[in-house]
């Protein structure tokens, strides 16, 4: 959702409030009422950015069991990017996928969700593959963890590549953002009992998938909604103890807001962009 994600500094409390204290840097949550376990408990009137407004304001009001401190290692800028990709990639790989050392993580692209996966499976000891039209972009994802990468403009049968990277075992786990048009090569890129975490269809809706694929590989696949508070903190805990730094691509004054979406949308961004409120 654009505009949900945000830091800011507690400057008031309810007088019932416990979980923090004037002064406190904190994050909002982007399932607003989603505090941990399925995601039965998430309440589809309570997304931040929309239905409820995003953060892109001076002030925000938020519950407090709706935040979470931000890891203390952040600057502003990067604690910023955490609350929608930062929780996806984590919710998907741990919360859901229990990523092992040694397991085989396949990133698609290199979006916002796929950079913190990558940086995420690499601190867990898993071996990373990421795909993406860019030569440059892979060499970038190298440096952050990733050991392989397969440019799908030259090798558009990137799902044979991958199996050819693992010795024909195939990836444990997938973070599957194309859609229905890459879903089919993701199938095929899996390994037996491997988990498909779809999160995005940025190739569009339409396309075939052979459920017997699925059935074939025993595969397990999942839809990832972000994720929970309880994601959220773990994902904190882990980014503090890792010394990780999520990557940005540009920080951009809030004056300048519309001129960033029109970056996202006509730029190639690597990393996130963000809106600095004190420029």
């Amino acid at each position: 959702m654009p505009l949900s994600d945000g830091v800011g500094e507690v400057v008031a409390i309810g007088a019932e409030v416990s979980r923090f204290k004037i002064g406190d840097r904190v994050c909002g949550t982007f399932w607003q009422r989603w505090v941990g376990g399925s995601f039965a408990m998430a309440e589809p009137s309570y997304q931040r950015g929309g239905p409820i407004d995003g953060l892109l304001s001076e002030f925000a009001r938020l519950d407090e069991q709706a935040a979470v401190l931000a890891p203390a290692n952040l600057s502003d800028p990067e604690a910023a990017t955490l609350p929608c990709a930062g929780v996806t990639a984590w919710h998907a790989l741990f919360t859901e996928g229990s990523v092992k050392p040694g397991d085989t993580v396949l990133c698609l692209g290199t979006g916002g969700v796929s950079l913190f996966a990558v940086q995420f499976a690499a601190a867990a000891g898993a071996r990373v593959i990421v795909t993406s039209s860019s030569d440059e972009k892979l060499a970038r994802a190298r440096q952050l963890g990733a050991q392989d990468g397969v440019n799908y403009r030259s090798v558009p049968d990137w799902a044979s590549a991958v199996l050819g990277l693992t010795d024909g075992r195939g990836a444990d786990h997938i973070i599957e953002v194309g859609g229905p048009q890459s879903f089919a090569q993701s199938l095929r890129a899996a390994a037996r009992g491997a988990q498909i975490n779809v999160i995005g269809y940025l190739g569009g809706s339409d396309g075939a998938i052979n459920p017997l694929d699925i059935f074939r590989r025993q595969v397990r696949a999942r839809g990832i909604p972000v994720g929970s508070r309880e994601s959220f903190e773990a994902m904190n805990r882990a980014i503090v103890v890792n010394r990780l730094r999520p990557v940005i691509d540009r920080v951009v004054p809030w004056s300048r807001a519309a001129e960033a979406f029109r970056y996202l949308e006509h730029g190639s961004p690597f990393g996130k962009v963000v809106l600095d409120h004190t420029q």
